[in-house]
């Protein structure tokens, strides 16, 4: 059996761009919201802080290289960037791609991911304000988004599948609403600079599509913690055996009980207990997560993955050598 070679999908959201200035306030990143983080419940692990790096700033080249040394030495084969092209030749958050095709480095295998979707602010608890509309106005449009990717799919670096750039597509039925031919034309814009683009879609969408000459093999690419769609979760309120002691007590001395928010959770030992990659009709990628905690961008309207560990994780890693080892999957650099 050849190698397997894991990839891990890469936010590009640690450094500041006008528009978040404008939006969160000057100097936003993703670490602002790291660093802000607070526990919503006894136990709950939070704030919790970088390790090796630090609050880095990806628009840093030595940056780029400790983290792409760092995954060399975990067995990472190589990044999935999340590109951001929201139509009309908008992007966001472009500079660190841009930065790694102009300098050459890392030398490092990379990927993208076209996170087409509309910003908003639902994240931060502003569900109504939209930031940033995901569009497909126009065939010109597309011919630019796909002269900008054009260079980053000839670059050595860039992986592929049987000779094929591997362009992963987050959310499928949102671009076949907006432009059911989209990627025909894409493929046609690469047949005529003689490539042939591996068009794969995000886990998010539960499916993988590969164009060659014609439409290709249909196959999906699930993740752990999600079913239908969305990522599993019990919605009921966390309470500590502590806590519900306390409220036991106040309950009897007649003092009413304070309606909490409440946590979405799901217990990571379950999920991955019944963790399967199931056979089908068609091609499988397992994806792996080490955990979740979104709640320092969500406060109470994010979700946990509960008693993460690294012997689950390393459980999660067996279950997917094990799939690929029998069907005998590879993803092929070349």
């Amino acid at each position: 059996m050849k190698k397997i070679k894991p990839l891990a999908f890469y936010l590009p959201q640690y450094h500041p761009v006008p528009e978040n200035n404008e939006w969160w306030g000057k100097g936003f990143t993703e670490w602002t919201n790291v660093s802000k983080a607070k526990p919503l419940f006894e136990g709950h692990d939070q704030p919790i802080y970088p390790a090796d790096l630090g609050y880095y700033d990806l628009r840093l080249p030595e940056v780029r290289e400790q983290q792409a040394q760092m995954a060399k030495e975990y067995g990472v084969h190589g990044f999935i960037y999340y590109h951001y092209w929201f139509g009309s030749g908008k992007q966001l958050l472009e500079r660190v791609a841009n930065d790694v095709l102009q300098s050459g480095k890392p030398d490092f295998p990379f990927c993208f991911c076209w996170a087409n979707e509309t910003w908003s602010g639902i994240w931060h608890g502003l569900s109504e304000k939209i930031l940033v509309k995901q569009t497909y106005p126009d065939e010109q449009d597309l011919i630019a988004h796909f002269e900008y990717l054009l260079p980053f799919f000839k670059d050595s670096r860039y992986i592929k599948v049987d000779n094929k750039p591997v362009f992963i597509v987050y959310d499928a039925n949102h671009l076949n609403e907006g432009d059911p031919y989209y990627i025909t034309k894409f493929r046609e814009l690469a047949k005529k600079t003689d490539l042939t683009i591996y068009i794969s879609w995000h886990p998010i969408s539960f499916l993988m599509i590969s164009i060659s000459n014609l439409w290709g093999m249909m196959v999906k690419f699930p993740m752990p913690f999600t079913k239908h769609g969305t990522l599993i979760s019990e919605k009921k309120e966390y309470i500590s055996h502590s806590q519900y002691y306390k409220n036991r007590i106040k309950g009897l001395i007649g003092i009413k009980k304070k309606e909490q928010p409440k946590v979405r959770m799901q217990d990571a030992n379950a999920v991955v207990n019944d963790l399967q990659f199931e056979d089908s009709n068609v091609t499988t990628y397992p994806c792996i997560l080490p955990n979740w905690d979104n709640t320092p961008r969500s406060g109470y309207n994010g979700i946990i993955l509960t008693n993460n560990s690294p012997e689950l994780f390393e459980q999660q890693i067996e279950k997917a050598i094990a799939y690929l080892d029998h069907k005998k999957i590879i993803l092929n650099n070349s």
